[in-house]
């Protein structure tokens, strides 16, 4: 029964499911995408301006905005701080309530706004400027109230939504997000940001893992549990010098250099014996794969998982820069650490 005489009976439209919605959901992609090409189109003098007043700041770069832009601004912010830059979310309406003791001198505040006439937002950037700070302003009109009273204002111009009725925040927030990103990586690469100052602020979680050097996570090392064999060896002999209790999938022979000469496995070893029960008395030269591929001692957890994807080996040395071995690299380690898949 319909307790409420003036509530409404009219059921939503309901759209089948099928291609129409594959359509749809293709053309919000395409608004989105349009709306970031028309903003690339128009950038203009002010983003030099704009990186650099990023790039000069001895502080913290607070980023401030109201309702979707406010979780773009924490987004964009998230993104400061992974890539060098020092920053945090600050929401204007608090901020005007007493949280404006989060901003000290030397900060840089960059304040998002679509319209760029947001009460809260404009409100917060008078109190801002009066003390003196700097402020980045992104909004869609370079004549609001906000891009007045900014230092440096980029508008990412008259965006037309992805939304039906054009009115749900959807293909804006995507262009204000694009461009936050963009400005982040800008004066991070501007900084010559490396990928050891990314591995120290990621330390933790997948990203930790793959960005560690690869001389961290060896089990097998030289010199502990991973003995030489020297190329001139047979097979067998090879095999008794390898024995030393638990030992990788692979033997590494060397020249008398000590120089990786070749890599010898398990898999190898299983068809050369099921080939002819006499060859370990062949020379282990004769069999084993010649320059195998390698990984520096310099490089990165990731570029071990590279090299699996690409090539499926399932044992990697690791040589010195002079091509010693100093460890071996096994597949099984790299599934452990759940960086790659069985």
């Amino acid at each position: 029964m319909n307790l409420n005489p003036t509530a409404s009976t009219t059921r939503p439209v309901q759209v089948e499911a099928g291609e129409d919605e594959r359509t749809f959901v293709a053309g919000v992609l395409r608004a989105e995408s349009a709306a970031i090409e028309r903003m690339v189109d128009a950038l203009g003098a002010d983003l030099h301006a704009a990186i650099d007043l990023l790039d000069r700041c001895t502080g913290h770069v607070v980023v401030t905005g109201m309702g979707k832009s406010g979780l773009i601004a924490q987004k964009i912010s998230a993104t400061l701080s992974s890539v060098g830059l020092p920053s945090h979310f600050m929401h204007p309406a608090e901020a005007l309530h007493g949280d404006l003791g989060r901003v000290r001198e030397g900060d840089v505040v960059w304040a998002l706004s679509y319209s760029g006439n947001t009460d809260e937002v404009v409100q917060l950037g008078h109190v801002l400027r009066d003390e003196g700070l700097a402020i980045l302003a992104i909004s869609s009109n370079p004549a609001s109230r906000l891009a007045r009273l900014a230092t440096v204002h980029l508008s990412i111009g008259n965006v037309e939504e992805a939304c039906p009725h054009n009115l749900a925040p959807t293909a804006s927030t995507t262009a204000m997000l694009a461009l936050g990103d963009a400005l982040a990586l800008a004066v991070s690469r501007r900084r010559r940001f490396s990928p050891e100052d990314f591995r120290r602020r990621h330390p933790g979680g997948t990203l930790g893992v793959l960005l560690q050097p690869i001389t961290e996570v060896l089990r097998f090392r030289v010199g502990e549990n991973l003995p030489l064999i020297r190329v001139g060896a047979t097979v067998r002999e090879a095999l008794r010098q390898a024995d030393v209790g638990r030992r990788p999938g692979a033997m590494l022979m060397i020249d008398e250099r000590g120089t990786l000469a070749g890599l010898f496995t398990d898999g190898d070893l299983r068809r050369l014996v099921l080939k002819d029960p006499q060859a370990l008395e062949q020379p282990i030269a004769s069999v084993m794969t010649r320059k195998p591929r390698v990984l520096r001692s310099d490089q990165i957890v990731r570029d071990a998982v590279a090299l699996v994807q690409e090539f499926r080996p399932d044992e990697i040395p690791v040589v010195d820069d002079a091509g010693r071995p100093i460890g071996l690299v096994d597949v099984q380690d790299l599934i452990a650490l759940r960086i790659i898949q069985e």
